[in-house]
């Protein structure tokens, strides 16, 4: 069974459409990135599956481990096991990162989810989360957060964007510990060369998937916007 399949999604603000009859599919501990430049509707794909508000689609259905989750509330989503981390870190300030990490979870142990992501525990454990932290710094904590959760599908929203992001081996040894927990991934990202992590990856143009399939595949059409025929799942190349 598909862990997450989006059938049809069309959302719009105003008189635009962002996305437009939009598919994809996630298959149960995959990595599958989608890849596309600023303003394509990548992030309103991301808040439409986690149920933010605001976000309700006009048509389609949004299917989590075969059940449409249209009309759940974001909270509702997080107890079936959706989480997402936002591409500006969450505003969260006057703990220390270690009862940070462990809001969720008491039993867990936060320096080994600070080690996953890159974070000397002894460094970190007893510092407050607050404006001492730096972008970078508070971004990781939120990776370990989400790590911490063990979640069945963690949508990654330009986990590589701002000024101090992280790096590409950074996000490897990310989306490593996301699989070896048995999470599924969806990795939101403009640069092609992040989308070389997962297992698979679709393009995103005009609100709609221009071809999924070999990351490096999709990689190398959205480098050279060359493409003749897109059917279904798979892109040709020329």
């Amino acid at each position: 069974m598909l862990l997450l399949e989006i059938d049809g999604l069309t959302y719009g603000a105003g008189d635009k459409t962002i996305l437009d009859d939009f598919s994809m599919t996630i298959e149960p501990s995959e990595v599958h990135a989608l890849l596309g430049t600023n303003g394509t509707g990548k992030s309103t794909l991301a808040y439409l599956i986690m149920g933010c508000e605001g976000y309700m689609p006009s048509s389609g259905e949004i299917i989590f481990e075969g059940k449409t989750i249209n009309t759940l509330k974001i909270q509702e989503r997080s107890k079936l096991g959706i989480t997402m981390a936002w591409q500006e870190p969450v505003r969260f300030e006057g703990i220390s990162v270690s009862d940070y990490l462990r809001l969720k979870n008491k039993d867990i142990n936060p320096s080994y989810y600070l080690e996953m992501v890159g974070l000397h525990p002894e460094l970190y454990l007893h510092r407050m989360v607050d404006k001492s932290l730096s972008g970078g710094e508070r971004k990781r904590i939120e990776l370990a957060s989400i790590l911490a959760l063990n979640p069945k599908l963690a949508i990654l929203d330009e986990p590589d964007s701002g000024i101090d992001m992280l790096s590409t081996q950074d996000i490897v040894n990310v989306i490593s510990a996301f699989k070896d927990n048995g999470s599924s991934v969806l990795l939101i990202t403009h640069r092609e060369e992040i989308v070389l992590i997962a297992d698979r990856a679709s393009q995103i143009c005009n609100g709609k998937i221009v071809c999924t399939g070999n990351p490096d595949k999709v990689a190398e059409y959205y480098k050279s916007r060359k493409c003749f025929v897109c059917d279904g799942e798979v892109c040709a190349y020329v």
